[in-house]
Formats: structure tokens, C-alpha cells, sequence
């Protein structure tokens, strides 16, 4: 019998333990990639990134990237931030890089990285084309906000972070606009909740 404290689906049964997410494939997905912090924010103030010092993530999960991801397309305020094609993945990603910007002309050029001064569909078609088959990961909040909009983004990988930033760059930020709905792919019940539980660190 389900009571207060025992979540259930909406028809009544009770849900399975939820597995781990499968490896992912490389299948020229358009693919949102994000560690992300647990009040939703991909990076903090500034574009700063150090809140995942600490952070231990599964084995092998940056490997899982790097062989699936063809090419990357990122937002200039993300470029500027950190005008470094080789720091993706920690150096361990190496392939075409794309940066869409309303002004190529003053931006930080690097060798290996194209910019790109278009509409993000045709963005995503360059990505796409660049990727070989396999998966273009986009790493903006800002464009992914517009691929998902016009429907253009094939999956959301996002891996949560214990920790609370409350300010920064929000994974997705879209103030007045309509909800976006989801299915959930680890598990059998794809309009379930994920149940997380978490105690405070104490400062030091």
C-alpha cells in the first residue's frame, strides 16, 4: 500500500530502482552536455567553473565523451571566458570547435575553431556535417535555450552536482516562456520524478 513517504506512477504501480544512464552512443545527436549544479546552474558567476573542484564524477565518464563527440558548438560569452580549444574535456577531446557570435570580427581568434555568424539551426547543421556521424554536443545554455525551442535538440545529458551556487549561468533560463517537457531514458517509467536525498556540509 502506497502511502505519503512511498512514491508511485501515475498508475498506481511502484517504480524500479532507477539505473545509472547508458553509455553514451555516438549517433549525430544534437546533445545538451552539462554538469550541473543542483538549484540549476551550469557555471557560476563570471562563467566560473571552480564550485566543481571536489566533485568525483563515474569512472570512465570523460572517456565516454570524448570517443562519442565529433564536434562541439559553443556561445561566445562561454568563448570568452575561456578561449582555449584544447582545455574540452581537459584536453582529452580533440575535433572541430564552433563558436556562435553576433560579432566574429572581434573575437579571440584560435586555430582549430571556426566562427560562426548565423542562425543556430544552420549552426547545428554545420555542427552536424562536421561531426562525421557522430554526436554534436552543445555546450551553451543560451543556444541550447534555441535549439530546444524549435525542437532541434536530440537528448539532455546532465550530471548533478551536490552543491547549491544560487547565482550564475542557468542551465536553462527562459522567463515568460511555456514549459518544456521531458522523458526520462534510464528508467522504465519515463514521466518519473528523480528522487534525490542530500544532508548539508558543515562549514569549516
Amino acid at each position: 500500500m502506497a502511502t505519503a513517504e512511498t512514491p508511485h506512477s501515475p498508475d498506481g504501480t511502484f517504480p524500479t530502482y532507477l539505473p545509472d544512464t547508458e553509455p553514451q552512443t555516438a549517433a549525430g545527436k544534437v546533445l545538451l552536455h552539462f554538469s550541473m549544479s543542483l538549484d540549476g546552474f551550469v557555471a557560476g558567476p563570471e562563467h566560473s567553473m571552480d564550485w566543481l573542484t571536489g566533485i568525483s564524477s563515474r569512472p570512465g565518464v570523460v572517456e565516454e565523451y570524448v570517443e562519442t563527440t565529433g564536434a562541439v558548438l559553443g556561445g561566445r560569452q562561454g568563448w570568452d571566458a575561456y578561449p582555449e580549444p584544447g582545455a574540452v574535456y581537459g584536453g582529452a577531446w580533440q575535433g572541430p570547435l564552433f563558436v556562435l557570435t553576433h560579432h566574429p570580427e572581434d573575437a579571440k581568434q584560435a586555430e582549430g575553431v571556426t566562427f560562426l555568424s548565423c542562425d543556430v539551426a544552420e549552426a547545428v547543421r554545420i555542427g552536424l556535417e562536421a561531426a562525421g556521424g557522430k554526436n554534436l554536443e552543445v555546450f551553451s545554455p543560451t543556444i541550447g535555450r534555441q535549439l530546444l525551442e524549435r525542437g532541434l535538440v536530440d537528448e539532455i545529458d546532465l550530471h548533478i552536482a551536490p552543491v547549491l551556487l544560487g547565482d550564475g549561468v542557468r542551465f536553462f533560463d527562459n522567463p515568460g516562456g511555456v514549459p518544456i517537457r521531458l522523458e526520462l531514458l534510464n528508467g522504465s517509467d519515463r514521466t518519473a520524478e528523480v528522487n534525490l536525498r542530500y544532508h548539508p556540509v558543515a562549514k569549516s
